[in-house]
């Protein structure tokens, strides 16, 4: 069965550009890109590093609205519209919420390998590994 809402967590990163034009190219449904900032106390920002400040969380936000402004130019390209949201939180986390509050059926995310001792996280990336083993929908990995 086609899917009616499709949700694509963005970062950024190339492989999450590549599963947004995928998601662009491959569904004529509603189309929903997330970024998800994540907070700079948690353990994957720099807060471990840098004091957390008014400043950086703003550089957060304002790079997320530009990530999300840019689905929005590579749309148009395609004659789509989509809608946009910004969560704060645990990456995995925020993205499984999304599909759980907003009837989200399909989710196109990219995937990230890396050393981190565990097959499938090598080969997705510990954020599309949690994403793929709790979502209630259907998960489609870019690599």
């Amino acid at each position: 069965m086609a899917p009616s809402h499709v949700l694509v967590p963005l970062d950024g990163s190339p492989l999450s550009d590549e599963a947004f034009e995928r998601a662009l190219e491959l569904f004529d449904c509603r189309l929903t890109v997330l970024n998800v900032v994540t907070p700079l106390d948690a353990s994957m920002s720099e807060g471990g590093v840098l004091e957390p400040g008014e400043a950086r969380r703003q550089s957060a936000r304002d790079r997320a609205d530009r990530v999300v402004e840019r689905a929005r130019e590579r749309a148009a390209a395609f004659d789509r519209p989509i809608e946009t949201a910004v969560e704060t939180g645990d990456p995995a986390e925020a993205i499984l919420e999304y599909v759980d509050g907003h009837d989200v059926d399909h989710v196109v995310m990219g995937g990230h390998g890396g050393e981190r001792g565990v097959i499938a996280r090598r080969l997705l990336g510990t954020v599309a590994t949690s994403v793929v083993g709790d979502a209630p929908v259907t998960v489609t990995v870019v690599r």
